[in-house]
């Protein structure tokens, strides 16, 4: 299966505008916001991102034969928000100490470190608000808050992070590395698939292959950053390229190398892909994803 990041953008096009327009609207609700706090949220929520977390959502919904558009909006605009959090924080001096990000200025360099730090506090907290607000079902509002949080609370991203710090400057293994990757990123691509079948009502055995290939594309997704890291320019990527090897980041290049970093990431996609069997030509845009990760460039 042959695709690319042109067929990948085509079949994007139609979700990313909408997931932008519910969380402009959203904030746009929301009079009470300190108007700084607003411009902060403003300035790191419109930036360029290519919310493949959010239409992961809306197509895993999508899939089911009885999705709630409502509640997968609100799921997609969440774990959007809640990633934006995710880079606001990584990029303060304390974390990664990046000055760019989605091509733009960070937050921190655009206003202080205390703002983005109240920025990124503002985008967790929205997020749940989000959910808890506009999700009709009270049990389906619940499920999604959980596996938002545990997805990216202390068991999971949190954890990931944390590793990745304690990791720099050390020999690594592939155990840690992992465990690493799975946490810090994979586990919130399986989370927006899981977010996106709860939405569609879909069965145990649906959820389960959802859950499965959203931890393997996250994990390739990942390992895709660290290759971009040493093959890229910070034009190409939107943020500062060649951190993780001035950093002496634990990373697959750096401990298996590209060549073999590039394997692995070509056998999770297609075990991805392989996971999708049981939902037939409707599970097409998440095998065009899957494969298309692999020619990324950004």
């Amino acid at each position: 299966m042959s695709t690319t990041n042109a067929d990948l953008g085509a079949l994007m096009h139609d979700k990313v505008p909408i997931v932008n327009k519910t969380i402009t609207d959203y904030l746009a609700d929301r009079p009470e916001i300190h108007p700084d706090l607003r411009e902060a949220l403003a300035y790191t929520l419109s930036a360029p991102g290519k919310r493949i977390r959010s239409v992961l959502v809306l197509w895993c919904s999508e899939l089911m034969s009885r999705p709630d558009k409502t509640a997968a909006l609100a799921a997609a605009a969440a774990i959007e928000i809640v990633h934006t959090y995710s880079l606001v924080h990584d990029d303060l001096p304390a974390m990664d100490d990046d000055d760019l990000r989605r091509g733009r200025p960070t937050c921190h360099k655009v206003y202080d470190e205390a703002t983005a730090i109240l920025t990124g506090d503002a985008l967790l907290t929205l997020a749940f608000e989000l959910l808890a607000g506009e999700v009709d079902a009270p049990a389906l509002a619940v499920a999604l808050i959980t596996e938002l949080a545990q997805a990216a609370g202390p068991a999971g991203m949190i954890a990931g992070q944390i590793a990745d710090l304690k990791a720099e400057n050390t020999a690594g293994d592939i155990e840690s590395l992992e465990y690493i990757h799975i946490n810090k990123t994979a586990k919130m691509f399986r989370c927006a698939t899981v977010m996106g079948g709860l939405c569609g009502r879909a069965e145990p055995e649906q959820l389960d292959a959802l859950a499965r290939y959203g931890l393997k594309i996250g994990l390739g997704f990942q390992i895709a950053d660290d290759i971009l890291d040493v093959s890229a320019s910070s034009e190409q990527l939107g943020k500062t390229a060649g951190k993780d090897v001035k950093a002496a980041k634990c990373t697959y290049p750096a401990l298996i190398g590209i060549e073999k970093s590039k394997a692995l990431e070509h056998k999770l996609a297609r075990e991805a892909v392989d996971v999708l069997a049981r939902f037939g030509t409707a599970a097409d845009p998440l095998r065009t994803l899957a494969m298309a990760l692999l020619e990324r460039d950004r």
